[in-house]
């Protein structure tokens, strides 16, 4: 009956955003979507001009999915998520690859110094089961996971790359059991300087019956309370095809070789990997103007084109 409830709350919710829409997703300009913005360099008039806003109902057919984006959001596509990635936080071009696009709060262009946005992603890994999701301890597992960065540091550091500290949960992990989503952030320190500027990742997991959805957040660690606040709008734009959600599962569907503590887990260090059976797992790690893999070990700082838009401005409403 919860599950039921559930669903029929996000079947009207959605059908009141959509209502409000207008359908399919239209794509809008830069001044339609800041009609009020009057402190835009001519830089970003220019580099965003060609760029297509949307909102409304967007596709995401690698995933079996649809986002419903409501008038407070955009969506950008992965060619123009790779050019925010790329172009102005400063990511190799790699790093950039096979993301089906970014949200972004509309108070924010994304080169704003107080932008935040979440990459968007599928894992095709199969079913993720959900049945040791409340017996997990977080506080044994942040330790373990602890233990995998501080490993895996020692081979980033021989790369020249900067290590990571994982100071702990900003926000501990949760699993919505009703829409089969888990959430949780991390409180990171990139560099050795403890008295650094914190690094907010809150990751989102939208559980499909043939993989995962994620939702990576990237910002400083004082927007926390910004961005848990747009964590439910976030998962109520999320509805999987008929046939694709997680309780369409059948006997014989691909199950995958993790579970929701593997989820979290990924990418902390070999040792955790194999622990969670994450022999290949590569999630990531972000840090805005430098878009940062543990497996990869890829490191960067804001280039010379960050520099060109990064600066203090008030956000547009």
């Amino acid at each position: 009956m919860i599950e039921g409830d559930f669903l029929m709350r996000h079947f009207l919710a959605t059908i009141v955003i959509l209502a409000s829409m207008g359908g399919p997703a239209c794509a809008k300009s830069m001044e339609e979507v800041f009609p009020n913005a009057t402190t835009f360099s001519d830089q970003e008039k220019q580099f965003f001009k060609n760029f297509n806003f949307q909102q409304g109902m967007v596709k995401l057919p690698a995933a079996k999915a649809t986002l419903v984006v409501p008038p407070n959001f955009y969506y950008l596509n992965p060619v123009d998520t790779k050019k925010v990635l790329v172009d102005i936080w400063g990511n190799p071009p790699a790093s950039a690859d096979g993301n089906l696009g970014m949200l972004f709060p509309t108070q924010y262009l994304p080169s704003e110094k107080m932008s935040w946005g979440s990459i968007i992603i599928y894992d095709a890994d199969g079913y993720v089961s959900d049945a040791e999701a409340a017996s997990i301890d977080y506080n044994e597992l942040l330790q373990q996971i602890k233990n995998g960065v501080v490993e895996r540091n020692v081979e980033r550091e021989k790369q020249g790359f900067e290590p990571i500290t994982l100071v702990g949960w900003a926000s501990p992990p949760h699993y919505d059991s009703s829409a089969h989503t888990l959430h949780w952030a991390r409180d990171l320190i990139f560099g050795k300087d403890m008295s650094a500027a914190h690094t907010l990742n809150y990751s989102i997991r939208a559980l499909g019956r043939e993989g995962v959805l994620q939702f990576n957040f990237v910002s400083g660690l004082d927007q926390l309370a910004e961005i848990k606040a747009a964590i439910p709008t976030v998962t109520n734009m999320v509805s999987f095809d008929k046939g694709a959600g997680y309780a369409d599962f059948r006997d014989g569907d691909k199950i995958a070789a993790y579970g929701m503590a593997g989820m979290i887990a990924a990418g902390a260090g070999a040792k955790v990997a194999a622990k969670f059976g994450l022999f290949a797992a590569a999630l990531a790690l972000l840090k805005k103007g430098g878009f940062i893999f543990v497996f990869a070990g890829l490191a960067g700082a804001y280039r010379f084109v960050a520099g060109l838009f990064r600066r203090n401005k008030t956000p547009s409403a």
